[in-house]
């Protein structure tokens, strides 16, 4: 049975990652070579489908490969999709989790709620999030990422 720790565990993970990736802005080389390993570590890309809708894309708005996921986090001149400006390099410093709610259960997870993204002027924005995880060789990875904006009544006309 999974439990709320392991969850809690690579949420801290992934958002460690997100400001590291941040951090390797300057070093290209390095900062593709780490957010490659991030994706591999965290994510199910080798083993398996990936449902991946991140928050910041309206042309391409699913990103079911690792290389369409890698475009959309550091961008760059290889990236996958034209549209992604390399949401990850933002920098971010912190990146912090907040469950609405948790389902475990013996090999997967869902996890919903907001998570809270701090940039360099100690500003959050606020993001919404769906996140599932799969118990793959004893290590949870993710197999589903949904992220948005949450709704804004004066956006919609």
């Amino acid at each position: 049975m999974i439990i709320k720790e392991q969850v809690i565990n690579i949420q801290n993970n992934w958002g460690e990652g997100v400001v590291k990736i941040g951090s390797l802005k300057g070093n290209r080389v390095e900062c593709e070579n780490f957010a490659s390993q991030f994706l591999d570590e965290l994510y199910n890309f080798e083993s398996g489908l990936v449902l991946f809708k991140p928050t910041k894309c309206s042309l391409e708005q699913f990103r079911p490969t690792k290389p369409e996921a890698l475009s959309y986090f550091i961008a760059g001149e290889n990236r996958a999709c034209e549209e992604d400006k390399g949401f990850a390099i933002q920098p971010w410093t912190k990146v912090r989790f907040e469950n609405s709610n948790l389902i475990l259960e013996e090999n997967r997870a869902l996890a919903m709620g907001n998570y809270f993204f701090t940039d360099l002027n100690g500003s959050e924005a606020k993001v919404e999030y769906t996140f599932s995880y799969k118990l793959v060789n004893g290590k949870l990875k993710i197999d589903l990422h949904h992220s948005s904006f949450p709704y804004n009544p004066e956006a919609i006309s």
